[in-house]
Parts: structure tokens; sequence; C-alpha cells
């Protein structure tokens, strides 16, 4: 009942009750973003919804415009405090996860949970082996299992399996447990940024 039917509800009121905070922060951060240098106060990027349906997840833009886009050995993005494609306010939003903030969008559409498996690229669907095309069983999260307990210390697979860990045992009590982890996470800055510098990387275009 609760997989297939309450979460939705909670994330649904969850939501829109935090809306008019969210409209507050934009109000604020927003006019800083375009001012740094002029560019637009999102980043829209596609990414691997429920059953594989692609959609598009909103940020608040961190990164300069057209900043390439760096990726680590396993695929997964590069990220790394001293990164200088980072702008002033967003090396702040990303510290903060303000920059995740868009995302309360995504879960009134219904793209998205509170809590879930943070999705993957498009193109990450080619790569997946075994059972870890699971991952898509259910809505991606904001945040989730992986983000309340590891944040950015493990690679990109071992994240995938703790995403099935987390479908496999998915239930109110724990979507409770990582809520509150990942607060304590964020409000600690916790494993923010990737500290392995020798991660070998490749260069596309993004934000």
């Amino acid at each position: 009942m609760y997989k297939i039917f309450l979460k939705r509800l909670f994330d649904l009121i969850l939501a829109i009750v935090a809306l008019p905070l969210w409209l507050l922060i934009l109000i604020i951060v927003g006019p800083i973003i375009y001012f740094q240098d002029k560019g637009s106060i999102f980043y829209n990027a596609p990414r691997l919804g429920m059953n594989g349906k692609v959609f598009k997840m909103y940020k608040f833009r961190s990164m300069k415009m057209n900043a390439p886009d760096l990726r680590n050995e396993d695929g997964s993005t590069f990220n790394a405090e001293d990164d200088p494609r980072l702008t002033k306010i967003g090396k702040f939003i990303r510290k903060t996860s303000l920059d995740e903030t868009p995302q309360l969008l995504n879960i009134i559409k219904g793209d998205m949970s509170i809590i879930g498996p943070r999705p993957d690229l498009p193109e990450h669907r080619k790569l997946y082996e075994g059972n870890e095309e699971r991952k898509l069983e259910i809505r991606p999260g904001v945040t989730g299992y992986n983000q309340a307990y590891f944040r950015n210390t493990v690679p990109w697979k071992e994240r995938i399996q703790n995403d099935i860990y987390y479908i496999d045992h998915l239930s109110w009590w724990l979507d409770i447990k990582v809520f509150f982890k990942t607060a304590i996470s964020v409000l600690k800055s916790e494993d923010i940024f990737v500290t392995d510098k020798n991660s070998n990387k490749s260069s596309n275009m993004g934000m």
C-alpha cells in the first residue's frame, strides 16, 4: 500500500507544503545566479525516470555557462570543491544542496519522489548489467539511500546495488530514516565533494 499509493500521496502533500519556501529561495538565489555571469538560472537535464522514461530534471545552475561536462572513470559526474567550473554562488548552493531544490517541481509533476534512487543520464541505461535495470522500478528521488548514508564516497556500480537494496526494503520507516539522515548530512556538509582527485575524467559539454 505504501509503495503503490501512500508514498506518492505523501510526496505530493510535502512538496506542495514546501513550495512557498522554495519560491522564497528562488527569489533570493535566482537573481544572484543570473547576475554572476548573465546566464540562465536553471539547469534542466534529461534523466532516466521510472520504467526508463526520460524526463527533464530541474536544478539551479551551479556552473559557468557552457562548462565542459567532466566524468569520472566509472561514468559518474566529476564533483570537487575546487572545481573551476563552479561559479561563486554555485559552490555555495552545491555545498548546501540548494541546487537540488527545484526538483520540488519534478515531484509535483510526478517525475520524481522525495526519496528514491538518484536518476542516471539516459545514456547510462546501456551500461546497466545483470539486475541493475531494477533501479528503474520506482520514481527516482531528490535524495535517497546512497545520499543519506554514503553521499559521494562509493562508485556508481555500488550505488546501483544500494538503490536495489532500497527498493527491496522500501517502507515508510526506511524513508523516514533516509530523510532525517540526509538532513543531518546536509547540515554537517558531509562527503559533498569527491576527494579522489586522481579519477580519470572525460569531457563533453554541459553544466
